[in-house]
């Protein structure tokens, strides 16, 4: 909400959103360019930088007091890494605090970030494929701000890079709220930008479920589709290291998908055969990475003592869910060297990068 003095603020008028089949930015947004939304970004901040003094615009956050909205409070972020197209996102972040991202302006006017995981399109529900650019920003808030800041505790390494803008992604909607999303680097897809080696298999890279929504299925549901995406491959990746919830997430999958067992590997980049190791044969050895008494618990069932119904009724990467125990739902860390093009979840993504990639607009 903006409260203003002296002037009204420009907005986008109530119907006009209905006519583009809905009131919230990922419906909004379906057929605008990247172009388009930087012009949007480019008339608002040379609106702030024209206006006088005396003309106050205040934004009103739906759970905090209102902030000033003005040029030193608004940065750009960016939606993809160095080697992509410098496509930004202007956002109003909390006085002094950079990382605390308050509001986007998307197409016309400031949307809280609540209000940007949202969509009244009943037609949007489970798993998408991201490809608007609405979809995008969507991407972009879970991965670097809802995980990379809000659910990731501050002693945790674990971060995820901005995503590519090649890369396949996939947001699980639920209730009308984006709820988590998974991504995937293609079979042939280069690994980075310092090589020619390129992925040998598909490999799922990251994945999350937000905190609200764990224990309900969806972490399960989202590699269960991956691998029924890619069928017709021999074999199919995940990247190395994969978290202890990860592991209980693949755990739960392989006991009711036996067929599945041969297939699903932790991988480093590229991906060879000498870069894979099986993910059933590391969780029958128990030589699986333990972050709380829970789930070195739960994955410590034995064999053929199993209750595969009742397990599944669990969200798997939430057997913990605390503030200190985020790691839960994060299905891949991969590393980020120039050697093999991942991304190192305990160098600065998240978080930190986040912080680095602000650029303030003064």
């Amino acid at each position: 909400r903006v409260v203003l003095s002296a002037h009204k603020m420009e907005t986008l008028p109530k119907s006009h959103l209905s006519e583009r089949g809905g009131d919230y930015p990922v419906d909004i947004l379906c057929d605008v360019s990247y172009e388009t939304l930087k012009k949007s970004s480019d008339d608002c901040l040379s609106h702030l930088q024209s206006t006088s003094a005396c003309v106050t615009s205040w934004f009103v956050p739906p759970d905090s007091a209102k902030v000033k909205i003005k040029i030193s409070n608004v940065a750009r972020f960016s939606l993809f890494g160095d080697d992509d197209p410098a496509h930004t996102v202007l956002a109003l972040v909390q006085p002094g605090e950079e990382t605390q991202l308050l509001a986007l302006y998307l197409d016309g006017r400031w949307w809280s970030v609540a209000d940007v995981m949202k969509t009244s399109n009943p037609s949007r529900v489970g798993l998408v494929t991201v490809q608007s650019v609405g979809e995008r920003v969507v991407l972009f808030l879970l991965s670097q701000f809802i995980f990379g800041i809000l659910e990731r505790p501050l002693e945790s390494e674990l971060a995820f890079s901005l995503h590519p803008a090649g890369e396949l992604g996939k947001i699980t909607w639920s209730n009308g709220e984006a709820v988590g999303f998974y991504t995937v680097k293609r079979k042939g897809s280069l690994c980075d930008s310092f090589t020619s080696q390129s992925y040998k298999l598909p490999v799922l890279d990251t994945l999350f479920v937000r905190r609200h929504w764990r224990r309900r299925g969806f972490a399960l549901e989202m590699l269960e589709d991956f691998c029924s995406s890619f069928g017709k491959e021999e074999a199919l990746g995940i990247s190395n290291p994969i978290s202890p919830s990860m592991y209980e997430v693949c755990r739960k999958y392989l006991l009711t998908h036996q067929k599945q067992r041969d297939r699903l590997y932790e991988v480093e980049a590229p991906g060879g055969w000498g870069e894979r190791r099986s993910v059933w044969l590391q969780i029958q050895l128990s030589h699986i990475p333990k972050n709380s008494k829970e789930q070195a618990l739960s994955l410590e069932v034995s064999k053929g003592e199993v209750n595969a119904t009742e397990d599944l009724k669990e969200e798997i990467g939430a057997s913990d869910p605390t503030a200190e125990q985020l790691s839960e739902g994060v299905g891949a860390s991969v590393c980020d060297t120039q050697k093999t093009g991942h991304k190192r979840r305990g160098t600065a993504a998240g978080g930190a990068q986040t912080s680095k990639q602000a650029k303030t607009s003064n």
